[in-house]
């Protein structure tokens, strides 16, 4: 069968180019190759920051004319849906149904990005509050900082590069992205939208290739005011260490507990945590890892659980009724595979899954998982989950809490007065009560504590991120 390999260009300050080195993308089902990429240089990276600082000192880009390019962009990529699924389903993990679902949160992202430029607003500033400031009067305003840096992962390889360039284009940033490159066709596709809206030469660049190669320049570079990073915590921390003192905001992953109680609906609790745990191939900052349940309702819980993940179809991503692909390549599913294995073998109790063939891995419950064993502490970023029973609420806040991340947690009660108390004492910078640790919005604040990062995404709170208040003071005469 002849397949057909796209041979990709980057963007470069509005421009697109080649390189003279390539690199290779492969749908990770079946290891085809699917494109060629322009592997880029140091000098590609240097340029387009350049361009991009270039571009922010002497482009006039009001808001009006910001709001309008984001709508075209958002237009753009609704008029070709279809496309854009195609290609985060090609290139990554996702299944089609899964790729259609990122495609239209991408165009609410960037929609919500066009309102909220709107409302980049400051407030007037009471000087007379001051003795001898009576004839003083003024206010403050937030204004862009400069030239974005944004390094995105694998999967969610559109919405999340869009939750970078949305709110960088509301605030009247210039932005380079460095997508990961196992998936780098989605944020070209996404460039494709914005280019096509009318977006000023210079104000993005897309750059494709090697993180050792170039990321490091883009993070480091005097002219990047500002690192946005998603990405695991270990980058992170080197990331953090690198941009020294500029502005840097982190989405670094989580071990994202779940708490079941006595009075919880057990239905939805059970499909809520299975496609929790199980969606996007478990491959989910927010994704649940651990479910903690009390006592009394454990073995039903328990056995609805393992009962519904046996249903799960594992398969062809490209097919409708494919609930789970592959991971992001073999590699990444032998790790899942090794931390599974090391749990057994320390005691844990396998309930379904536990198995792997080339970049597919089961979906796989564990029970009875010793707190010291990796998969209960870091994030496994894979198809499993930990069940675990719990004699008190007391004791799920603890053990919820007893790891070094705290993006999102998951609770299912119908008491109010505990729901309350699990919001005031889980460490984690967001608390879904009645449904599972993977629940987001695009327009709320995003981010969490710990190990899990710093600062917050959404839309919003990105473009507070990217802007700085500047204050204004008149001092008046005859007043």
């Amino acid at each position: 069968m002849h397949l057909e390999v796209i041979s990709e260009k980057m963007l470069l300050a509005g421009k697109w180019r080649d390189a003279e080195k390539t690199f290779d993308v492969f749908n990770p089902q079946n290891n085809q190759l699917i494109a060629k990429v322009p592997l880029a240089t140091e000098k590609d990276m240097l340029l387009a920051i350049e361009k991009g600082n270039e571009a922010f000192k002497t482009i006039q880009f009001p808001t009006n004319d910001r709001i309008h390019v984001l709508n075209k962009a958002a237009d753009y990529i609704e008029k070709y849906n279809e496309d854009y699924a195609k290609t985060i389903a090609k290139e990554g993990s996702k299944t089609i149904t899964e790729a259609r679902g990122e495609v239209k949160r991408a165009v609410k992202t960037i929609r919500i990005s066009a309102e909220e430029a709107r409302r980049i607003n400051g407030e007037t500033i009471n000087f007379d509050q001051n003795e001898g400031s009576e004839n003083r009067v003024g206010y403050h305003y937030r204004f862009p900082i400069g030239v974005i840096g944004a390094i995105t992962p694998f999967n969610d390889p559109l919405n999340l590069v869009a939750h970078k360039i949305g709110p960088a284009i509301a605030a009247g940033n210039p932005i380079v992205v460095k997508p990961a490159s196992v998936t780098p066709l989605s944020a070209l596709l996404l460039a494709e939208a914005f280019i096509n809206s009318g977006l000023p030469d210079g104000f993005l660049s897309v750059i494709t290739g090697s993180g050792r190669e170039v990321g490091e320049t883009l993070v480091t570079h005097p002219l990047v005011t500002m690192v946005s990073f998603t990405g695991g915590l270990e980058t992170g921390k080197r990331i953090a260490h690198q941009a020294g003192l500029k502005k840097v905001n982190m989405e670094l992953g989580s071990n994202s507990p779940v708490i079941v109680l006595n009075d919880a609906n057990l239905y939805d609790a059970v499909r809520s945590c299975v496609s929790g745990a199980f969606s996007a191939v478990g491959q989910n900052c927010i994704g649940v890892q651990r479910i903690y349940v009390e006592k009394e309702i454990y073995p039903k819980f328990l056995q609805a659980f393992v009962e519904k993940t046996t249903h799960l179809h594992v398969g062809d991503k490209m097919c409708e009724l494919t609930d789970m692909g592959p991971m992001i390549n073999e590699k990444e599913a032998k790790r899942v595979e090794s931390w599974v294995e090391d749990a057994i073998f320390a005691g844990a109790k396998l309930l379904v899954g536990g198995k792997r063939e080339g970049t597919f891995y089961e979906p796989t419950v564990l029970t009875d998982v010793p707190e010291s064993a990796k998969i209960a502490k870091e994030e496994i970023f894979g198809p499993v989950v930990i069940i675990e029973r719990i004699s008190s609420f007391q004791e799920a806040i603890e053990r919820s809490n007893n790891v070094n991340y705290g993006l999102h947690a998951g609770i299912f009660t119908n008491d109010i007065e505990k729901a309350f108390h699990a919001i005031q004492h889980l460490q984690v910078g967001g608390v879904m009560v009645n449904d599972s640790s993977d629940y987001r919005i695009d327009a709320m604040p995003f981010g969490g504590m710990k190990g899990s990062g710093l600062g917050r995404e959404g839309v919003r709170s990105s473009i507070e991120a990217m802007t700085e208040p500047k204050v204004v003071c008149f001092k008046l005469k005859g007043i």
